[in-house]
């Protein structure tokens, strides 16, 4: 599998917009989820960790998820990070992990999946009963958020009705959206959701 984000990854904590954004969003993350010392956490699309390193205090573990092997060995290569988190490269849409987790948290990775379908009886499938996810990405935008357009970007952010929709059709209640952050740009702002669920 090729690695789309080898040459980003090097410079990725740099960019001072993406920390704003991923301040934002785990602030978000953490006034809507209450978190406990026993908690197994997903981070689906983890990156480098700037959402990991928001929560992983708060929790037993972290399993950082990921596609992208140059992603991760940035994550893991930070010292807060190493007791706490253990990372996963791999397609867990293909390959489960074999674990079900008590939350699943993301952070702008769903627009990189193209079956959205999937990926969410995917999130099911890796869940306890009762366990919840916290799912951060675009609302429906017009192709400015990606300019140029990236390769491995397949959605222009999310109908927020009509991704709850798919939610609740696999077995998903009590869900809701937050506007957890508005990405500023010079062609617009973008508003970003966070989505939270219970599994039934």
């Amino acid at each position: 599998m090729t690695d789309l984000f080898k040459e980003k990854a090097k410079n990725w904590d740099a960019n001072e917009s993406r920390k704003q954004m991923s301040i934002g969003i785990g602030s978000c993350i953490l006034q809507n989820i209450d978190f406990s010392p026993q908690m197994h956490v997903m981070d689906f699309g983890a990156g480098t960790g700037l959402i990991a390193s928001q929560v992983a205090p708060l929790v037993e573990k972290v399993t950082a998820i990921d596609v992208s092997e140059s992603m991760l060995e940035k994550l893991i290569s930070k010292i807060e990070l190493k007791d706490k988190v253990e990372i996963l490269c791999q397609d867990i849409t293909e390959k489960p992990s074999g674990v079900q987790y008590d939350l699943i948290m993301s952070a702008m990775a769903m627009h990189h999946v193209e079956d959205t379908e999937n990926l969410v009886l995917t999130f099911a499938n890796h869940l306890k009963p009762g366990g919840k996810v916290a799912l951060a990405d675009l609302d429906s935008e017009d192709g400015g958020f990606h300019n140029p357009p990236s390769e491995g970007v397949f959605h222009q952010g999310f109908d927020r009705e009509a991704l709850g929709a798919i939610f609740e059709r696999n077995g998903f209640k009590d869900v809701r959206f937050e506007t957890a952050y508005t990405a500023k740009r010079e062609n617009g702002d973008y508003p970003i959701f966070l989505l939270l669920a219970t599994k039934s």
